[in-house]
């Protein structure tokens, strides 16, 4: 059986569409379950969960509360629940297609040495503030414009954009699942332990790293992890997303996120980050000479600003 774990906080808009998505996936519904998990929220999610399990009753849906508030927590709470021996985190403000769940089930049963998979995250900037309408106009083919100063870079960051192409393979060097978007045998977690709860979003900050935290005790393992091109998650990304006043905490709580993930493994692990933080600006500052070259300046200097922000939280200089 395949548990499909969405993790939420005050986000009652967003799950009644994405449930009915998970609920026309065409994986029979005695191979599948639905675990929501409720991290605290002070909204409507419990009524969307009953309205939906009176209205799906062939579907088999659980609904728990994690009292601990943050993402990690969450997660966890979704691992020790799970009746599937393999799980499908799924992020509380998407869309997936019909095919999703099966695509990963399918595959984890013909591989049976692949521990964990992930899959392209595309994102839906939010129609009039309406998961709904987005996902409706969406399926007619009918979407909005990205900002000017978006970037592949950029694109990554606030939407949590991946896509590493139209075939089956391991991930590059360094990369690994969107978190939104990833799937892994239970077991993995017997082997390497469960998520950080001193990593990942907590209410209303932003701080991250703890699916990157999974990934390396993977690695270190040797577990294989690949990448599949077809469990297309529509990641819905409203305006605030877009403003400056997120774009900046966000960085800033990324680099935050880095410097506690490091010093938790040693200092010389944190010293490496450093480095790769001071190549990355080498980078940076080439990719913002070319964008000016190509009259496109305002793209390159969004990209200073993430860097910015990324280095002070690395280096203590901010506030959490």
């Amino acid at each position: 059986m395949l548990t499909a774990i969405i993790c939420t906080y005050n986000r009652e808009k967003y799950i009644g569409p994405l449930l009915e998505a998970l609920a026309a996936n065409d994986l029979p519904k005695s191979e599948y379950e639905i675990l929501l998990v409720d991290n605290n929220c002070a909204d409507n999610t419990r009524g969307v969960y009953e309205t939906f399990h009176q209205a799906h009753p062939d579907v088999q849906f659980r609904y728990t509360v994690e009292p601990e508030q943050g993402l990690s927590a969450a997660k966890n709470r979704g691992i020790r629940e799970a009746k599937g021996d393999c799980i499908v985190y799924v992020d509380d403000d998407a869309y997936v297609e019909p095919s999703y769940l099966r695509i990963y089930a399918d595959y984890f049963a013909q591989h049976p040495e692949v521990m964990a998979l992930g899959g392209p995250i595309r994102p839906l900037l939010e129609m009039n503030g309406d998961p709904a309408l987005t996902i409706a106009e969406f399926k007619r083919g009918h979407t909005l414009s990205e900002p000017a100063w978006m970037t592949s870079y950029t694109r990554a960051l606030l939407c949590a954009w991946m896509d590493y192409g139209n075939q089956v393979r391991e991930y590059p060097h360094g990369r690994y699942p969107g978190g939104g978007n990833s799937a892994y045998r239970i077991e993995v977690f017997k082997k390497v332990g469960f998520y950080n709860t001193e990593l990942g979003r907590k209410g209303g900050n932003l701080m991250g790293s703890e699916e990157k935290d999974i990934f390396d005790k993977m690695h270190a393992q040797g577990m294989p992890v690949r990448y599949l091109p077809e469990p297309v998650l529509h990641h819905i990304i409203p305006e605030q997303k877009l403003q400056q006043p997120y774009f900046d905490r966000l960085t800033r709580q990324m680099g935050i996120s880095e410097r506690k993930r490091t010093l938790a493994i040693s200092r010389t692990k944190y010293m490496k980050r450093l480095f790769a933080e001071a190549i990355k600006w080498g980078g940076t500052l080439v990719l913002l000479c070319l964008y000016t070259l190509q009259l496109h300046p305002a793209k390159g200097w969004k990209l200073i600003l993430f860097r910015k922000n990324v280095t002070a939280g690395l280096l203590a200089l901010i506030k959490e």
